[in-house]
């Protein structure tokens, strides 16, 4: 039985010390096998729930046959931001748990941005962005970029953020209203990015992935922030909702 569930737990969730551990020795209390366990376990819960962080937006953007409110500038900031992201961590050998979010985030990103092309009464314009994106995606992850390359997508990814959300934020602040922001999505954003503060500093040690997790988390913060404040502005004062 033991042997059963080292098979299914290492290097899975654990690395082969600390089964021994917590299954071996039954010290449970292991302070810095907790921190693993806890870090793998809340890393996968993120990878796994992000595949329908951006669902809620899509779908609110489909039912209205509109994406007003959206900034397309500001997903083709925040695509930089996740594609970095995608790209440094493959570099760096990182553990899926660590950063799986970002490809399944940037799949529903990149559908997001061809929406608003496509209800904008530009969807040339918005196949362009889809081919041109895919094109730029395999050329990041084959061997041809250099390492500097990544380490700046990477480090450029603090200022993407930050200009990504004011953008929003700005947007949201001129028209009176979120327009088609879906509260869930950008509440799920912030949670997602609070808890891969934890993940991103016990899972890769490395600090410029987590100072970008606390810009992300400070940035979707005031994004969130805005939703709840608007949240009962009057509908004459939207354009649409």
């Amino acid at each position: 039985m033991a042997e059963a569930l080292r098979g299914l737990m290492v290097p899975l969730l654990l690395p082969e010390p600390c089964f021994d551990e917590f299954f071996l020795r039954f010290h449970l209390l292991h302070i810095p096998c907790l921190k693993i366990l806890v870090s793998k376990v809340l890393g996968y819960g993120i990878v796994v729930g992000s595949v329908m962080v951006k669902l809620p937006q899509v779908f609110k953007i489909l039912g209205a046959r509109s994406a007003e409110g959206l900034s397309f500038q500001a997903v083709l900031l925040e695509l930089l931001a996740l594609t970095g992201t995608i790209a440094y961590s493959i570099a760096h050998h990182f553990p899926f748990s660590a950063w799986g979010e970002a490809l399944f985030l940037t799949l529903q990103t990149v559908t997001i941005g061809f929406l608003i092309q496509h209800f904008g009464g530009c969807t040339g314009h918005g196949v362009t962005f889809l081919a041109v994106y895919s094109s730029a995606l395999a050329l990041l992850l084959s061997p041809l970029p250099p390492s500097a390359l990544i380490t700046l997508l990477q480090a450029f990814n603090l200022p993407a953020i930050i200009v990504s959300r004011l953008i929003q934020a700005t947007t949201n602040y001129r028209n009176g209203h979120t327009g088609q922001l879906s509260a869930v999505t950008i509440l799920l954003l912030f949670a997602g990015s609070l808890a891969r503060i934890f993940t991103s500093v016990q899972e890769t040690g490395d600090l410029l992935v987590a100072l970008t997790y606390v810009v992300s988390s400070i940035c979707n913060g005031v994004i969130a922030a805005q939703l709840i404040y608007y949240w009962h502005v009057p509908a004459q004062g939207k354009k649409q909702w």
